[in-house]
């Protein structure tokens, strides 16, 4: 009986210690990310680590987003022939430095992280770099 409730205990003690092990190493982003309905979501990709499950794809779509919309952003305002919403200064971030900025911002503004994809990383780009008239 008693050799009985110690199996019990350990086998509790292990199956306790596995689920834990891996609550604490859960992917940062998950598949349902990458829909980006969310600045949110946009976040989760770009915070990914690359040995998360997804955590390569993650960082690459996060870095594709923010270059398309940048991109995109310069086109129809040239096209448009409007002011600017942000300026990037001049030696500009590197890619990787404008998105731990991005991370950083949307963390400190976390009324923003509901908001559209697109409209969250121009908020934050503007508020980054403004424009001086």
């Amino acid at each position: 009986m008693k050799f009985r409730y110690l199996r019990a205990f350990a086998a509790a003690t292990v199956l306790t210690a596995t689920v834990a092990a891996s609550a604490q190493t859960a992917p940062a982003s998950s598949e349902g990310d990458f829909q980006v309905k969310t600045t949110n979501d946009l976040v989760r990709l770009c915070e990914a680590k690359p040995v998360d499950p997804t955590g390569i794809a993650a960082l690459h779509f996060c870095q594709g987003f923010a270059v398309g919309a940048y991109q995109y952003h310069q086109i129809a305002v040239a096209a448009e022939h409007r002011r600017p919403l942000f300026c990037a200064p001049n030696p500009p971030p590197s890619r990787n430095e404008a998105i731990t900025d991005f991370i950083a911002w949307a963390r400190q503004n976390p009324n923003q992280l509901n908001t559209p994809p697109v409209e969250g990383m121009f908020r934050f780009l503007a508020q980054h770099y403004p424009c001086r008239t």
